[in-house]
């Protein structure tokens, strides 16, 4: 996901809501739209990615906290930024590798958590809460500036030959800002290292598989999706238009929330009240739908691809699906917990129709089995 953050004029500093607060919700009423629950799966608060262009890390996070809930295995506070300090050390790496033709950014996939998870393990945000600096609020501004500047500096720079401690110089950068990677540390009167701690939650990350529906590569057979922060080329399964949404009605329905990764730069993206994601007709000069429910644009497959070879649908921002509801009018839209806290007035959570979610969808990540099984068959997937 590319970079997209809420600037600090946008962000109301409040408590996150709980999954219990959200399950209480039933009916909620915003400028011309009437939400009624229909199914909401148990997720952990809202958290506030602030200043940091984070949403791979925390909507991923959220998801996985959400694994946790579902399998009974209690509420967890997993630190974001422990995913982040490894991911950009990684990211950099292969920057200078390439010589610069990746680019180092703060965007990620979710793909960077499940490799962190399998690879360096996790730990709880109390053990890393990721601010080094006099602030309540995560400001990744000045941070970003000064690690782009050094990798740039040896990946593109005139430097013949590198020295033997470059990395332990860019991990002091992140060390600096968000905090040391423990190696070890005491949870709960329990000793653990990042790698034990990750093993007792008991998550199976070869579990979870990523889906995307494109053309421009064979259905039903896995492929890099060609997007920048995609960087450690992570595969996702290809899936027909009308597969690839019913994974994701099943998915809820059969008690299954997953990470969304979208864009969020179109008209029908609202970040404040009535917090919807909805795809405007032609016709709808005046974008009225974006006060009262209405008629959307027809979603084809052959459409969802020109949105994305033509640049208009774009890799921006990770959230988590978590559940359904409908409007006035018997509509049905996804339920969204993003990581904007409780940005512009809402209460962090959104609500996506069909028609948004089937057009500007990059991909999610779920477990494989919230697949039906006739798709998991086809994608052969055990």
């Amino acid at each position: 996901m590319r970079k997209i953050f809420i600037t600090a004029s946008l962000v109301l500093v409040c408590a996150g809501m709980s999954a219990q607060d959200v399950k209480d919700v039933k009916t909620e009423e915003v400028k011309g739209y009437v939400f009624t629950t229909v199914d909401s799966l148990p997720i952990t608060s809202v958290k506030d990615q602030a200043q940091s262009g984070t949403c791979w890390s925390f909507s991923s996070i959220g998801f996985f906290e959400s694994e946790l809930l579902r399998l009974g295995k209690g509420e967890h506070d997993l630190a974001e930024m422990f995913v982040v300090h490894k991911t950009m050390e990684d990211r950099a790496k292969a920057a200078v590798r390439l010589h610069g033709d990746i680019e180092f950014a703060q965007g990620g996939s979710f793909y960077d958590v499940v490799y962190c998870w399998k690879n360096y393990g996790m730990v709880p945000q109390e053990v890393m809460p990721g601010i080094m600096y006099k602030s309540d609020r995560i400001n990744h501004t000045e941070l970003t500036a000064v690690a782009k500047a050094y990798v740039d500096a040896l990946a593109k720079g005139s430097l013949k030959k590198l020295s033997d401690v470059w990395q332990k110089g860019f991990s002091g950068i992140y060390d600096a800002y968000i905090g040391e990677c423990p190696e070890k540390f005491t949870y709960n009167g329990k000793e653990y290292t990042p790698k034990s701690y990750a093993e007792s939650l008991g998550l199976n990350m070869d579990d979870y598989v990523s889906l995307t529906s494109y053309t421009h590569h064979p259905f039903y057979e896995q492929f890099v999706i060609e997007i920048q922060d995609n960087w450690r080329w992570g595969l996702s399964y290809n899936l027909p238009l009308d597969e690839f949404m019913e994974v994701m009605h099943n998915a809820i329905k059969t008690g299954y929330t997953f990470a969304w990764g979208a864009d969020v730069s179109e008209t029908g993206f609202l970040r404040s009240k009535p917090a919807i994601c909805v795809i405007p007709t032609d016709e709808d000069k005046e974008n009225k739908i974006l006060r009262e429910p209405g008629e959307e644009k027809e979603i084809t497959q052959e459409l969802r691809q020109e949105g994305y070879d033509n640049w208009e649908t774009t890799d921006d921002h990770g959230m988590q699906i978590f559940g359904i509801a409908k409007d006035q009018n018997g509509k049905e839209y996804f339920m969204v917990k993003n990581s904007w806290n409780t940005t512009a007035g809402n209460n962090g959570i959104w609500y996506a129709s069909d028609a948004y979610v089937a057009y500007k969808t990059m991909n999610i990540l779920v477990h494989k089995d919230a697949l039906p099984k006739d798709i998991k068959k086809k994608l052969g997937i055990k």
